[in-house]
């Protein structure tokens, strides 16, 4: 067996038992001390029968947990979906059993050979059968010793050798014939989506060019350290997270983001690893090791939103694992009831009958179109910018009737400027520098906002900086308390505040050292372009809206009127803006959502039944906190997603009515003896076809006008 490991965290190995395979690889897992969710993957099948297995390690709670990936009709039952098994020897056998039923109809009736009846008649039927019946009774067999018997693969077995055990060979093989042509079209459909998903952002570069003794040098991202310099040529993708060390260049973030417009990043801005440099050769610093790259994280987020279900879904599954013994020992009442109340009682008529009522139960529709939607959705959000971290997000959001948000970064740019400076005594000059040495330790906008202000040439020591969450920042210099916030702070301080200083409606950042106030920032942010239509594309669903913030209620009054926000709350500190959705939350009929981007929004995100994170500009703990991440920092994209949503469960019910109505139609025509095994292929085969279609539209759609 031969075992490598990628940067990436994947483990890739080759083996010639899956099973051995899979053990050892969880015990290279185990050896390294490693917390993981280890995700098995068949990658290569070959007619040797040699295997390629994949192990994505993701942090869990110490425990392996065996998946394959592929779907599983209710039973996770791996129906080896891969697809590198996808090619001749996949469609050969059903195109050679379909062939064979095709020539034995023309015989029956239309030719009539007299050689063609009896034994002769019973081995070519049996011929066509085995390439697609023996897969799946031998599969539903092995199950069976397993301990798990009502399978849809015993369903089909018994229905099929039971028509060939009552003389009806043509249906036999047909049912199974195109049962396994609909398993082909059910696997295409899920690996297109699953592709679909994975090309969106699988961009990883497989080099970076560092520059190491003087040279560029071509090795993988993963070996690239903090602080190196790697350099990206026109038309190449950023490798890695970094500060642009050139002076501008335009990129496209279309991989990250869904925008297919060019941003230009200036000099010392941040260059994120996914995107495209399309100007000139340029330079960057590295800013972030290969797997801590905002790339990683958004890979890392789609892979595991495939894995976490719905509630629909969940149901669904459990729903046939009930269902499917259910109509097995309905379909067994159907036989032999009949005999002790019907006079005229023949057994091939009602076992014919059973076997119609077994073919139709068959939960194919339900299970593969149900997650085959949610694919769906999640990969038309991700085409947006906008990633779900499941697909029980998707189900939620839709129903969501609060939105409330963060103001700062969310509802405005969070790109503050100092727009005017009032000094109340001595030189403000040093004042100044003062307050930019202490906002220098905070990350804060408004801080930055100071520090760039100020200039370079700050360089005063100051010690035991804190920041007072909702209020600013207070550290030493020189022995003397400095102070720096607003008006809350300065009041827990015991500074006076003039009253036309309080009056004031703009943002202000107060000064203070050694109980003296000295003077005040006014600093401005800016409303996003696109914010205004984001609440009214909320109010058109009748959904509310809530500002919330830590800022002074003036500022946020003046911001939520212009926007026509229904209800804003200012000078909240975190836990203020904690109470105000707890207060939301106490009545079950609201599903609340909350839009940040801060540090400090995390507990709210957290609380609230959807947390939606601003991902561009948004802190690690935010995105990492929320369920659902906007990557273009667009309030706009509030609505969108939650569109998104409300089609994916749209589709997704219409396929569960669709099959149970159909299914229950089809079951009782059968059960009475007015519907063949043709009608039953179609309540079967055909309403997954079905389902299928219908749950790829929304792959389809274009939801850029929500």
């Amino acid at each position: 067996m031969e075992v490598s490991v990628s940067g990436t965290g994947i483990i890739r190995a080759e083996f010639d038992n899956e099973q051995v395979g899979r053990q050892a690889i969880i015990r290279i897992i185990e050896d390294n001390g490693l917390k993981v969710l280890a995700s098995f993957q068949p990658l290569v099948k070959t007619s040797n029968s040699d295997n390629e297995c994949c192990a994505h390690d993701h942090v869990s709670d110490n425990k392996i947990d065996d998946h394959d990936h592929d779907h599983d009709h209710a039973h996770d039952h791996d129906h080896t979906h891969g697809e590198a098994a996808a090619g001749f020897q996949q469609y050969s056998a059903p195109a050679l059993s379909f062939c064979m039923l095709l020539a034995g109809i023309i015989a029956d009736h239309f030719i009539h050979p007299s050689f063609f009846s009896g034994w002769l008649r019973l081995l070519w039927y049996s011929l066509a059968y085995i390439p697609v019946g023996y897969p799946v009774v031998k599969r539903g067999l092995i199950y069976a010793l397993k301990g798990d018997v009502f399978t849809e693969f015993i369903l089909m077995g018994i229905a099929t050798l039971g028509a060939f055990a009552i003389g009806e060979y043509p249906e036999g093989v047909a049912v199974m014939l195109f049962y396994t042509i609909g398993e082909l079209f059910q696997d295409a459909a899920v690996n297109k989506a699953k592709r679909s998903i994975k090309s969106l952002l699988d961009v990883r570069p497989k080099t970076a060019a560092v520059l190491r003794n003087g040279n560029y040098i071509q090795i993988s991202p993963d070996e690239v350290a903090i602080e190196e310099t790697i350099q990206v040529k026109a038309g190449e993708r950023v490798p890695l997270d970094g500060q642009l060390l050139n002076e501008r260049s335009s990129f496209n973030t279309a991989a990250l983001t869904g925008e297919s417009k060019p941003s230009t990043i200036e000099k010392g801005e941040t260059v994120l690893a996914g995107m495209i440099n399309q100007e000139k050769v340029v330079e960057v610093k590295v800013t972030k090791l290969f797997n801590d790259s905002s790339l990683a994280r958004i890979l890392t987020l789609v892979q595991e939103a495939t894995t976490r279900k719905a509630k629909t879904e969940l149901f669904i599954r459990k729903f046939s694992r009930v269902y499917t013994p259910i109509v097995v020992f309905l379909a067994t009442a159907i036989v032999l009831l009949p005999a002790l109340i019907v006079q005229d009682y023949i057994f091939r008529d009602w076992l014919y009958r059973a076997l119609v009522f077994l073919v139709v139960s068959c939960p194919c529709a339900l299970v593969i179109s149900i997650p085959l939607g949610y694919f769906g959705g999640i990969g038309a959000a991700s085409r947006a910018g906008i990633l779900f971290k499941g697909s029980n997000f998707l189900d939620l959001i839709g129903k969501v009737n609060y939105v409330v948000m963060d103001k700062t970064g969310t509802l405005t740019k969070g790109v503050f400027q100092v727009q005017n400076v009032i000094n109340f005594t001595g030189d403000k000059t040093d004042w100044l520098k003062a307050a930019a040495a202490l906002e220098s330790k905070s990350t804060h906008p408004v801080a930055k906002a100071i520090v760039d202000y100020a200039g370079n040439d700050v360089n005063l020591e100051i010690s035991n900086p804190e920041e007072i969450a909702g209020g600013g920042m207070k550290g030493l210099l020189n022995g003397k308390e400095i102070f720096a916030g607003n008006s809350k702070l300065m009041k827990m301080a015991g500074i006076s505040i003039p009253d036309d200083v309080t009056a004031l409606t703009d943002t202000v950042v107060m000064v203070a050292i050694d109980g003296v106030l000295l003077g005040y920032l006014v600093i401005a942010d800016e409303i996003k372009g696109d914010s205004k239509a984001a609440v009214e594309a909320l109010h058109r669903r009748n959904i509310q809206t809530i500002m919330l913030s830590g800022d002074k209620q003036t500022v946020v009054n003046r911001i939520a009127n212009e926007l026509k926000i229904d209800s804003a709350f200012g000078d909240l500190l975190p836990e203020g803006k904690v109470e105000k959705v707890s207060a939301l939350k106490g009545d079950p009929k609201n599903i609340v959502a909350f839009v940040g981007d801060g540090l400090n929004d995390a507990p709210v995100l957290a609380l609230s039944d959807i947390g939606i994170a601003m991902g561009g500009l948004g802190s690690d703990a935010a995105i990492e906190t929320a369920d659902v991440i906007i990557q273009t920092d667009q309030p706009s994209k509030i609505a969108q997603a939650i569109e998104i949503g409300k089609e994916t469960n749209r589709i997704v019910w219409q396929n569960i009515t669709m099959a149970f109505i159909v299914k229950a139609i089809v079951l009782i025509l059968g059960a009475g003896g007015l519907a063949t095994m043709w009608e039953a292929v179609f309540a079967d085969v055909g309403v997954a076809m079905l389902a299928i279609l219908n749950a790829i539209r929304i792959q389809k759609k274009n939801f850029s006008d929500y």
